[in-house]
């Protein structure tokens, strides 16, 4: 029996950037499934500079990807903030993320945060908490991590995961009528 693209073991990495506190959250996919490996936060509190912050996420995250050898990488995308500010330096802790990624050669992939509260919960205005509380629940998670920002990172990795296993995406299909167009033969009458 030959394995689909989607049945193959996989290692997706999420993350969320962030210039305080970065989460990160690790699945593999095995015949389909998502099993949990890790999830966590890098903390970058203890630095003066936002330099020294930006360094630190870019040592983490390189450590991350050859600790863990993840097949693909999921980063949440800045949101559309008023703090000018803030969403530089947001955008600078994801850049450097994705640098780390692809320096070792790892396919990035970038997700709004309202299409992974979407993901998970179904809603696009969804909580972080209730974003953990449906993770606690899928993988079975007993006690939730102080700082969820490591489930942000894990519902990263879980979207990616959902979006590789969309019809749509894999049919080139831009919609469900175009779906069941392009694919009449999948179409129960």
């Amino acid at each position: 029996m030959t394995l689909t693209k989607e049945q193959k073991n996989k290692v997706i990495l999420g993350i969320d950037p962030g210039t305080n506190v970065m989460g990160y959250g690790v699945v593999e996919v095995v015949q389909g499934k998502l099993k949990l490996i890790s999830m966590g936060v890098v903390k970058t509190s203890e630095f003066n500079t936002h330099y020294d912050k930006i360094h630190h996420i870019f040592q983490r995250t390189l450590s991350l990807v050859k600790q863990y050898n993840p097949d693909e990488v999921a980063l949440e995308a800045p949101f559309f903030g008023k703090n000018v500010q803030s969403m530089l330096k947001l955008g600078r802790a994801q850049g450097v993320a994705m640098v780390a990624a692809l320096s070792l050669e790892k396919q990035v992939f970038e997700y709004a945060p309202l299409k992974i509260k979407q993901a998970i919960t179904g809603s696009g205005s969804a909580s972080k908490e209730q974003v953990a509380y449906f993770l606690k629940s899928m993988f079975k998670i007993e006690i939730l991590p102080k700082e969820l920002d490591a489930t942000d990172g894990l519902a990263a990795a879980v979207c990616h995961h959902l979006q590789e296993r969309n019809p749509l995406k894999r049919s080139g299909a831009s919609s469900w009528s175009d779906f069941i167009k392009k694919n009449p033969n999948k179409v129960v009458k």
